[in-house]
C-alpha cells in the first residue's frame, strides 16, 4: 500500500464523510478505480474512519464536554428525585434524543428472514461488489434527499415567518419521534451511496427542525455511530485474515492517511456548516445526481464487458 493511495483515500473519506456525498460510496468508486478490492481494505477503511472521528471530536468539543458534564449532573438529578422530563434543559433533551437516535442501529443485526445473514451484511455484500450499479443508484437517491430536504426547510421558515412564530427557521429541539426517523434514516445509509449526514440532515427538515440543529445534531450522533463501526469492522477485519495487517499496509503509509484523513475531516465540517448557512447545498444535490449517473454510466459498460474500464481487470 503506497503513500499516494492513502493520502488520496484520506482525503476522500475526510471529505466525504461529513460533506453530504457519501463517503461509503465514494470509497468505493476510488477503490474500483485503482483496481482495489474493497474487502482487502477493511482495515485502512477502519484507520480512516477513525481519523473523522477525530476531526468531529476536535470540532465539536465545547459541545461533547457540555454534553458530559450535563449527562452527569442528569444522572444526580434522578437518583435525587429532582429530574423532570418536562423542565429538561437543552443538553439534557439532547442526550435523550442522542441515546433514542442510536436504537434503530440495532435493527440491523436482526437476521433476514430466509436468509443466513443480517441486515448488516447487506452493506458489506455491495460495498464488495465489483460493480457501480448500486452505488450509483444510491448516490441518486442520496440526491433526492437533499432536494426534498432543502423544499422543506425552505417551506418551514416561509411558514414560520408568515405565523410570527419565536421558531420561525425551524424547530430547535428534537422530540422523540423526530430522533427516531433520524435513527432509521441513518441506519439505511449504511448502504454504499447514501450519505449519512446528508440524508440525516434531510429528515431533520423534513421534520421541520432549524437546518443549524440538525447538522449538528447529525454530526454528534455520528460520534458514537463511527465508534462503533470502526469496532465492529475491525472485528470482522481480524476474522478474515490472520495476518498482521498493519504491517501489510504499512504503519507509515496508515498513519499520514489518518492524519490527512482527521485535517480534511476537520476542514470539510466547516465547510459544510457554512455550504449549509449560505443555501447552497443544492451544489451537492446535483454533484451527487451526477456522480449517481456516472456510476450507473460505468456499471452499465462494465456490466456489459465483463471488465474494469480503469484497471482492465476482468469482473466476475
Amino acid at each position: 500500500m503506497d503513500y499516494i493511495y492513502t493520502i488520496v483515500m484520506g482525503i476522500v473519506q475526510g471529505l466525504t464523510e461529513f460533506l453530504p456525498v457519501s463517503s461509503s460510496g465514494h470509497l468505493t468508486l476510488v477503490q474500483h478505480i485503482f483496481g482495489v478490492d474493497g474487502e482487502s481494505n477493511f482495515f485502512v477503511n477502519i484507520m480512516l474512519h477513525v481519523g473523522t472521528l477525530v476531526a468531529v471530536c476536535a470540532f465539536y468539543y465545547k459541545l461533547i464536554w457540555s454534553l458530559i458534564k450535563s449527562f452527569f449532573g442528569l444522572i444526580r438529578k434522578i437518583f435525587t428525585g429532582k429530574f423532570s422530563w418536562k423542565n429538561r434543559t437543552d443538553d439534557e433533551n439532547m442526550l435523550f434524543m442522542l441515546a433514542i437516535g442510536l436504537v434503530p442501529l440495532f435493527l440491523l443485526f436482526l437476521p433476514v428472514p430466509g436468509m443466513d445473514i443480517n441486515f448488516k451484511d447487506f452493506s458489506e455484500i455491495f460495498t464488495a461488489n465489483k460493480y457501480l450499479i448500486v452505488v450509483g443508484i444510491c448516490l441518486l437517491v442520496t440526491s433526492a434527499l437533499l432536494w426534498i430536504g432543502m423544499a422543506c426547510n425552505k417551506r418551514t421558515c416561509s411558514l414560520g415567518a408568515k405565523s410570527g412564530k419565536k421558531e420561525k427557521n425551524g424547530r430547535t429541539r428534537y422530540t422523540v419521534l423526530d430522533s427516531l426517523l433520524v435513527g432509521i434514516t441513518q441506519a439505511v445509509a449504511t448502504l454504499p451511496g447514501i450519505s449519512r449526514s446528508g440524508s440525516t440532515l434531510a429528515m431533520g427538515e423534513i421534520r421541520g427542525i432549524n437546518k443549524q440543529k440538525a447538522i449538528d445534531y447529525t454530526f454528534v450522533l455520528g460520534i458514537p455511530t463511527i465508534l462503533a463501526s470502526a469496532v465492529l469492522e475491525l472485528k470482522d477485519a481480524f476474522e478474515v485474515t490472520n495476518t498482521s495487517m498493519a504491517s501489510e499496509v504499512g504503519v507509515v503509509p496508515l498513519v499520514i492517511g489518518m492524519v490527512v484523513s482527521a485535517v480534511v475531516g476537520y476542514l470539510a465540517i466547516v465547510i459544510f456548516k457554512w455550504f449549509l448557512k449560505t443555501d447552497k447545498m443544492y451544489i451537492f444535490a446535483i454533484y451527487t445526481a451526477v456522480m449517481g449517473i456516472v456510476a450507473v454510466v460505468i456499471a452499465l459498460i462494465e456490466m456489459q464487458s465483463g471488465m474494469n474500464i480503469f484497471s482492465g481487470e476482468l469482473l466476475v
